[in-house]
């Protein structure tokens, strides 16, 4: 059985970093995948991953998963929480417990034992928190994921392109609070369900949903992204120890554009149904002077304007890591002032696809712009 073990905590914040950069400023916050895996690596478990091709075609996979906002709260929002009883002294789950707890919800509900859990995403929180779960059961992890980025919707993923169902969902909050999403009439509904549960629970719920059986994970599921993540993050690190021109290394081994390099100059964003939205607005400087990147995000980045010309939407990969070390931001943690290289990389194929640019393209998410590959754009 092919098998991937991350060893100690340098090899721990490789894997986030490289699943951070991947979750293209969402994902959850890095840290909290730091954390979620050092529990289980500090409790003596061995941490990492299998192949896909090790899980038998009858065994039951399912994938645990967060879902809800990962906006700042603020002094209002926080009052509200408290009026509720909602605070920390209420809340009884870090985010890999309530992903554990709705694992077992899921199998209590349908009677199933689940072998093998999938991350829904590649994320520096996401992707932790399902190994993490994962391994408070003894689920070993699958090396791939769902959909070779971040997403904020769950229908953006590739068991949805191949036509199956998402359903049932069971979501745990931090505070306890359990629901199941026993049914739904297509994929979006099933989304927002979801969302309108986190949106009651003022943050992120754990969730675990998409039961298939081996033979259906082997067929849909991305294969090897763990390990690329992994390797990503070595490549920063290692670039930085070395001295050399980490964000250039970087961009060379993504195949990657570099859409502009300055400072972070604006930050736009509110908190509205369940997701975080917003803008930055990166300034060029050096040989990047007089050009000027806007991005827009739902939790994840989606369009990037250079000079209010578009050149890079989703599904392609709109990333932004810091200009000097190429270290990976998430939105929440992007602040005005900040050093920022803006890079563009291409999505893997099946989002290329008609009914993949259909849930991830920027007429999706509500803008006049057609989808047009990157490469294309930036000619």
């Amino acid at each position: 059985m092919a098998k991937t073990v991350l060893r100690n905590e340098t090899d721990v914040r490789d894997f986030i970093r490289g699943c951070t950069l991947m979750g293209t400023g969402g994902g959850g916050l890095e840290e909290n995948g730091v954390q979620s895996l050092m529990s289980e690596l500090n409790a003596g478990k061995e941490v990492g991953w299998i192949d896909v091709a090790d899980i038998a075609d009858d065994a039951v996979t399912a994938c645990p998963f967060l879902m809800g906002s990962i906006a700042p709260h603020t002094p209002e929002l926080v009052a509200e929480m408290n009026s509720y009883g909602m605070n920390g002294e209420t809340s009884i789950y870090t985010e890999k417990e309530r992903i554990a707890r709705s694992i077992t919800e899921l199998e209590e509900y349908t009677g199933k034992k689940i072998e093998a859990v999938v991350p829904i995403e590649l994320g520096g929180a996401a992707t932790a928190g399902c190994i993490a779960a994962g391994l408070v059961h003894g689920i070993p992890t699958v090396d791939g994921d769902y959909t070779g980025r971040a997403i904020p919707e769950i229908h953006q993923t590739t068991p949805y392109l191949h036509g199956m169902k998402l359903w049932p969902i069971t979501a745990v909050d931090e505070f306890g609070n359990v629901s199941i999403i026993k049914d739904a009439m297509n994929h979006r509904v099933s989304e927002k369900l979801g969302k309108k549960v986190s949106e009651v629970c003022y943050g992120l719920t754990g969730d675990t949903g998409f039961l298939f059986s081996g033979k259906q994970t082997k067929d849909t599921a991305l294969r090897g992204t763990l390990t690329m993540c992994l390797e990503l993050g070595r490549l920063i690190r290692e670039a930085n120890e070395q001295g050399k021109d980490p964000v250039a290394k970087l961009a060379k081994e993504l195949g990657a554009w570099s859409i502009v390099q300055g400072t972070l100059t604006k930050k736009e964003t509110e908190n509205k149904q369940g997701y975080y939205w917003g803008y930055h607005t990166v300034t060029g400087s050096g040989e990047y002077e007089g050009k000027t990147a806007k991005v827009w995000f739902k939790n994840e980045h989606h369009i990037c304007w250079l000079n209010d010309a578009v050149v890079a939407t989703s599904p392609d990969i709109i990333v932004l890591i810091d200009k000097n070390t190429a270290m990976p931001y998430t939105n929440p943690v992007l602040a005005e002032g900040m050093e920022i290289a803006v890079l563009g990389l291409k999505a893997v194929d099946i989002f290329r696809s008609e009914k993949g640019v259909s849930v991830l393209g920027p007429r999706y998410f509500g803008f006049d712009i057609d989808y047009v590959p990157i490469e294309e754009r930036m000619k």
